[in-house]
């Protein structure tokens, strides 16, 4: 088999981990070609091309030079690799790439997970953060493999067929010059493969050690790889039909990394817990991810039930003592419908829902009385977000067009009304300012959300609030909120 590798070295401070790379590809077992592209004049030895030049002025766009040397040498080779210099590719993920391909159809790759190893030697999963997450739906089982999606699709590589590569190119999206949407620019050069030429990256995760490529840098540590694999096996056991495969959102931005987007791994921040009451005995968290908060609150002897984002990530919460309810908002309030809590949890989900208000007030009737509803939503006057409307940025755009955008603004003043409407009175309000940020935190409030890309605001229930003045002050309410929602900020 005839191999073609395109490696991206930017500078010298890589260049440890470049040798490695070029090591473990002489010794692969094919015949292979490796074309270094870097900006920098390099002697990587007789056997290694080195290709000098940056596609545009940005550094950044480096990565992009790969695509011209694969649409060049299309026809003069079987099978093309693109690599980072810091993320080898294994003749192992070869014969693996090679195998899943012959049970997927012609517009699925296969594709790889990246992997760190940590001082403590443990297993890490660098692209698992933020918003990104395995989609339920997906799972697939072809023959002896079971396949799905991860809607994260940078692993810093990627492997081609001469016939993919050819499909791709007629494409038309992936000889396009340096750029960025979903992906920041660094990592479009390595997804534009599945995000701008119609094809879909699947991960092998029946037999994912096989498909996992080690980023040597070893930099980021971000999700314990524990983590993703009680995921995977959420996620085989859906492939058998023994666990359902619910989201509890259908909609959410095009961008899956933009400020309002819901993170599946939110810390346990200490500005969330404080505003918890200390006598809070049971709590029910309405779009729960990994679980870390409502974690926390189990080990400080709470009981936690949660209306998770998905059944995938949920088992992670229940891996930490949290018990866990349908992964929808409807199906989940009527199970509820018998049990009340000391404390809602809703943290930023209500922004992607058309109407909010109807969800938000019928789960307030769960609340015991003299109970708190904690809700999380993005600051949509935070400054950064405001220019970047103004702007016009991929993802920014047509803000305050729920229909263009999946998302509905959220600002103080729309979440205090939301809770009035729900018979709640505003007692606390928490400006979630990033760390940087913090000596601005005793800023004067009015001043305060421009730099706050969050916000938490906790509304309390009154002990003599009945059913009958909840629904009174939702109906009185409802019409005008709406329409000021809508009118808020961006039209």
């Amino acid at each position: 088999m005839k191999i073609l590798i395109a490696v991206a070295n930017y500078g010298t401070q890589n260049d440890r981990y470049l040798n490695q790379l070029l090591t473990d590809y002489r010794s692969l077992p094919h015949e292979v070609d490796v074309v270094v592209l870097t900006n920098v004049p390099k002697n990587l030895g007789p056997d290694v091309e080195v290709k000098v030049g940056l596609p545009s002025r940005n550094p950044k766009s480096l990565p992009f030079a790969h695509k011209q040397v694969f649409a060049d040498r299309r026809n003069d080779y079987d099978l093309f690799i693109y690599s980072e210099d810091d993320t080898p590719v294994s003749n192992r993920n070869i014969r693996a790439f090679l195998a899943s391909t012959e049970v997927l159809n012609e517009r699925e790759i296969a594709g790889f997970l990246r992997t760190e190893v940590g001082h403590n030697g443990k297993e890490y999963f660098p692209d698992a953060f933020d918003s990104w997450h395995w989609e339920p739906t997906s799972v697939q089982q072809r023959g002896e493999y079971t396949f799905a999606f991860f809607n994260n699709e940078h692993a810093a590589c990627y492997i081609l067929t001469r016939a993919q590569l050819a499909s791709v190119i007629q494409s038309g999206g992936f000889l396009e010059g340096p750029h960025q949407g979903k992906h920041q620019l660094l990592e479009s050069a390595a997804t534009d493969v599945y995000t701008q030429c119609g094809f879909t990256k699947l991960i092998c995760i029946s037999h994912i050690d096989d498909f996992l490529v080690p980023h040597l840098a070893n930099k980021y540590l971000s999700l314990e790889g524990c983590e993703v694999r009680r995921q995977i096996s959420a996620l085989m056991a859906i492939g058998r039909d023994e666990r359902p495969s619910d989201r509890l959102l259908e909609t959410a931005a095009e961008l899956p990394s933009l400020p309002w987007s819901k993170s599946y791994y939110e810390p346990a921040q200490r500005e969330l817990l404080s505003l918890v009451p200390e006598n809070t005995r049971s709590l029910l968290s309405v779009g729960c991810g990994w679980g870390a908060v409502e974690g926390q609150l189990v080990q400080n002897g709470v009981e936690v039930v949660a209306v998770p984002l998905d059944s995938v990530i949920s088992t992670c919460a229940e891996a930490r003592g949290v018990r866990t309810v349908s992964c929808d908002f409807k199906a989940a309030r009527e199970e509820l419908s018998n049990k009340r809590f000391d404390c809602i949890l809703v943290l930023h989900v209500l922004h992607f829902l058309r109407d909010p208000l109807p969800i938000l007030a019928s789960y307030t009737e769960l609340l015991s009385p003299g109970g708190s509803m904690i809700v999380g939503v993005p600051n949509f006057k935070y400054l950064k977000i405001l220019w970047r409307s103004i702007q016009g940025w991929p993802g920014y755009r047509n803000l305050g067009s729920y229909d263009k955008t999946g998302v509905n603004v959220t600002t103080h003043r729309v979440v205090q009304g939301w809770l009035k409407s729900c018979g709640l009175t505003v007692d606390s309000t928490v400006n979630a300012l990033p760390e940087r940020l913090r000596f601005f935190q005793r800023m004067p409030d009015f001043a305060a959300p421009a730099l706050a890309p969050k916000f938490i605001m906790r509304g309390r229930k009154h002990s003599s609030t009945t059913e009958h003045h909840l629904s009174d002050a939702f109906r009185r309410n409802r019409d005008s909120l709406t329409d000021m929602e809508r009118r808020e900020v961006f039209q």
